[in-house]
């Protein structure tokens, strides 16, 4: 531990003199993304990586998926939580260390006295949870414990959040920022291509008796058999098959860790897999009246996407109303 943290004072001073603010990777990067509090992020992770070895992409899923966890949650401090570039929050317990009589204790010598986690990574003697480079050298440090290549990280992934679930939307999340190599995968596509013709209105709520009493989780737009049926966002295919409710159907989870549900689909797109990485636009599907019965199942009903959207709280997934995101998007695509 001591010579880790002599080696992280010494990286932070050489770094501090000779790495350059943008290297020719995070130019490339970021000229791709117009938000400068991520061009911003992208640099942080990208410092970090230098430093350290650990990919920029692991640590930017990360920071994303304990961003995506926060959004049902009240900050304690929205000033505070306003100012940091990142979402890393490490517990104050495992930061300090659960036998510590001081729990917001910012001494690393006494924190690692008492096996707190805590470390201060950016050599001003203080090891503060709230400061990002105190937070990710801490992080960093927990992970690389366990080694640096991929299967290793994802132990350390689970070790720190002793969730599979966890460790699947991380590890997604990863692979997506690979894939595009920057950080703005905010993007959002209407699910039908403005030249077919459809309609929809609000179904939320509304009642359902087959296969027992239940409500709409979602908004149903009508269209003809074999009207294509696009990705809104960027994310990672996670299941592809027959479900006796929605038929043939399609569940995608998106770089916000929401899950989008295609259902009562007449076929897929050729060759379209689990684990697939989609983007806003991109072909899955195509309408038709598919479900409420055993696979093959058909014609029970008119034929319409069935589109629903689910959000993970660290239990089971919440489903609200896309009604209001889907005008959203059609407006976006009309201007």
């Amino acid at each position: 531990m001591r010579v880790f943290r002599l080696i992280i004072q010494i990286s932070l001073c050489v770094a501090a003199i000779f790495l350059p603010l943008e290297s020719g990777f995070a130019k490339g990067s970021a000229a791709k993304q117009t938000d400068p509090l991520l061009k911003e992020r992208l640099q942080l992770f990208l410092r970090m990586e230098s430093l350290y070895g650990i990919p920029w992409n692991y640590l930017a899923a990360i920071d994303q998926y304990e961003r995506t966890m926060k959004i049902r949650k009240k900050q304690a401090n929205t000033q505070e939580s306003n100012a940091r570039l990142t979402a890393v929050d490490i517990p104050q317990e495992c930061w300090s260390g659960v036998m510590n009589p001081d729990p917001e204790d910012t001494n690393p010598a006494s924190i690692q006295f008492f096996d707190g986690l805590g470390m201060d990574g950016d050599g001003d003697g203080i090891a503060d949870r709230n400061n990002d480079l105190d937070a990710l050298t801490t992080l960093i440090h927990y992970l690389s414990a366990y080694g640096f290549s991929a299967d290793d990280w994802q132990i350390g992934v689970w070790s720190y959040y002793q969730r599979d679930r966890s460790v699947k939307t991380i590890r997604q999340f990863a692979q997506v920022y690979d894939k595009y190599q920057h950080l703005q995968l905010d993007e959002r596509h209407f699910p039908i291509p403005a030249r077919y013709d459809y309609s929809y209105r609000s179904t939320w709520g509304d009642a359902r008796g087959w296969g027992g009493r239940r409500i709409h989780e979602g908004t149903d737009i009508f269209a003809s058999y074999g009207t294509p049926v696009l990705s809104t966002a960027y994310g990672v295919i996670e299941v592809i098959g027959w479900n006796r409710y929605g038929g043939w159907r399609i569940g995608m989870r998106d770089m916000g860790n929401v899950y989008h549900y295609f259902a009562h689909l007449s076929s897929f797109k050729k060759g379209l897999k689990p684990g697939d990485i989609v983007e806003p636009g991109q072909l899955l599907g195509y309408v038709g009246s598919s479900g409420y019965g055993k696979p093959g199942t058909a014609g029970k009903f008119p034929p319409h996407l069935h589109y629903g959207m689910y959000r993970e709280t660290g239990g089971a997934d919440w489903a609200f109303d896309p009604y209001p995101y889907l005008k959203r998007w059609e407006r976006q695509r009309k201007r």
